[in-house]
């Protein structure tokens, strides 16, 4: 007689306490639900560390799932990912970024959720969180490519996942609005968990039957007119500083799959923000060096970010083009309008802002950057998403002054930038969290990557040159999908 083989355990299966609670808080929220109209029970569980979060997320994701990975493996193994969607909040405009703040704020009102004292080894992002991000203006993503992310789009998931350090958690949440019952909603909830399962990121197809197409958006002459009449303008006096972007497209003969590419990405920019927001229609993915801002309590963490050069495998050679870098004069005034405007921006919500005295280098994959560390002790524990809506858009990505370069923008680029150069990250109850700049970055929709890179003019920029510099940018993302 055969004996029968015995499933393995699901790792992300709650143990009993944990469903006891999940269903004690789910009873009290369908009660507060009936009084108030809706309410959110959460419950906080450990999962083992060693399990790849991301990949069992996108695994798992169902058609018509929205999907969310924020990695960054060089910081203790940092990892966000989330499945479905709780509730979406949504805003669009220049006011975009409070309308946020007020709805998290509401919601989190109406949230039963594990107390983080009774863990105090919980990792960031762990509990219920908001995870998205927004896009680089207050009516950016108009264009049909981006439809189905909003200007602004914050997610509570179902399910999210997050460690760091040798810590991980599972975090479950469940919206009541009091006509289901405890029950149905409970067991809902335990069977979403049941489709979560240990795996592996799928691999890049090494020799796809078809190569992948490659187009400009605009041609590139038309990136190098738009450099020089900005520095016409610069010239003139009317500002210090623009960012230019450029769009590139890859057809390929099959649609991109986002989990291979976010594999790809974080195995090769460890030190990067790592991410993949995702829709049913798209998948928004990159590896940004930029921190917008991290927000822990009353301090604040961001860095000022700007000046380019290209990488080298030959290290002498990869040596000389980072000193070239930190002695440009160019380059350092480039970094300087970011550093500068950053601590004007934190110095009236902070006791104190610390600077880095001289900018240091930051190298990844492709390229290396300027990079200035900036510090600050807040008066008040700002949210973090206030103090991503206060910040963006740095002159990294925007320019200087902003009242002057942000129109310009789109009269020089002529496309519709979307959630390139915005915010991608989350926010939690306590309204900590983080968010980095959306830079090195990729839309996927089926078969077609809509690519970005931007370049800061500054009175000597030399329309070539900066040509060459979104070409180099825009390798860390061609390498991997042509």
């Amino acid at each position: 007689m055969r004996a029968r083989l015995a499933h393995p355990p699901n790792p992300f299966a709650l143990d009993g306490v944990s469903v006891a609670r999940l269903e004690e808080r789910v009873a009290r929220a369908v009660a507060l639900a009936r009084r108030t109209g809706r309410a959110v029970a959460s419950v906080t569980a450990a999962v083992p560390a060693e399990l790849d979060l991301s990949a069992a997320v996108l695994a798992a994701r169902r058609a018509d799932d929205r999907f969310f990975c924020l990695e960054q493996p060089d910081r203790g193994g940092f990892v966000l990912a989330t499945l479905g969607a709780t509730a979406v909040i949504e805003a669009g405009g220049p006011g975009r970024f409070s309308e946020a703040v007020e709805a998290v704020r509401e919601l989190g009102r109406g949230t039963l959720a594990d107390d983080p004292a009774d863990d105090p080894l919980r990792p960031p992002a762990a509990g219920p969180v908001f995870a998205g991000g927004f896009a680089f203006a207050g009516d950016g993503g108009g264009s049909p490519e981006w439809s189905s992310l909003a200007p602004a789009s914050l997610v509570l998931p179902e399910v999210a996942l997050a460690r760091q350090g040798g810590e991980a958690r599972m975090t479950l949440c469940v919206a009541a609005d009091g006509d289901e019952t405890a029950q149905a909603l409970a067991d809902r909830a335990l069977r979403r968990v049941e489709e979560i399962r240990p795996a592996r990121m799928p691999l890049l197809d090494p020799d796809p039957a078809r190569p992948t197409r490659l187009w400009s958006a605009a041609p590139p002459t038309h990136y190098e007119h738009a450099v020089e009449r900005a520095v016409e303008r610069i010239r003139a006096g009317e500002l210090e500083k623009v960012v230019l972007a450029r769009e590139v497209r890859a057809h390929a003969a099959r649609p991109h799959e986002p989990a291979a590419v976010v594999g790809a990405l974080r195995d090769g920019f460890p030190a990067c923000y790592c991410w993949c927001v995702g829709t049913p229609e798209l998948a928004f993915v990159g590896a940004s060096p930029e921190l917008l801002v991290r927000r822990d309590g009353h301090r604040a963490q961001t860095v000022a970010l700007a000046g380019t050069t290209r990488r080298s495998a030959d290290p002498a050679v990869d040596d000389h083009l980072g000193e070239r870098l930190l002695h440009s004069a160019k380059e350092r005034e480039e970094q300087a309008i970011v550093a500068r405007r950053i601590e004007r921006a934190l110095e009236p919500v902070s006791l104190w802002v610390a600077a880095g005295e001289e900018p240091v280098l930051i190298k990844v994959q492709t390229v290396q950057h300027l990079a200035t560390p900036i510090r600050a002790q807040l008066a008040e524990p700002l949210p973090a998403v206030e103090l991503a809506g206060l910040l963006h858009p740095t002159p990294a990505v925007g320019g200087e002054p902003r009242d002057a370069a942000l129109p310009l923008i789109p009269a020089l680029e002529g496309l519709d930038r979307g959630w390139y150069a915005g915010a991608i990250g989350w926010t939690d109850l306590s309204e900590d969290g983080e968010f980095c700049v959306a830079l090195r970055c990729a839309l996927l929709r089926g078969p077609v990557a809509h690519l970005y890179a931007g370049c800061g003019i500054v009175r000597d920029s030399l329309a070539a040159e900066e040509l060459a510099e979104t070409e180099v940018k825009l390798q860390a993302l061609l390498a991997l999908l042509l």
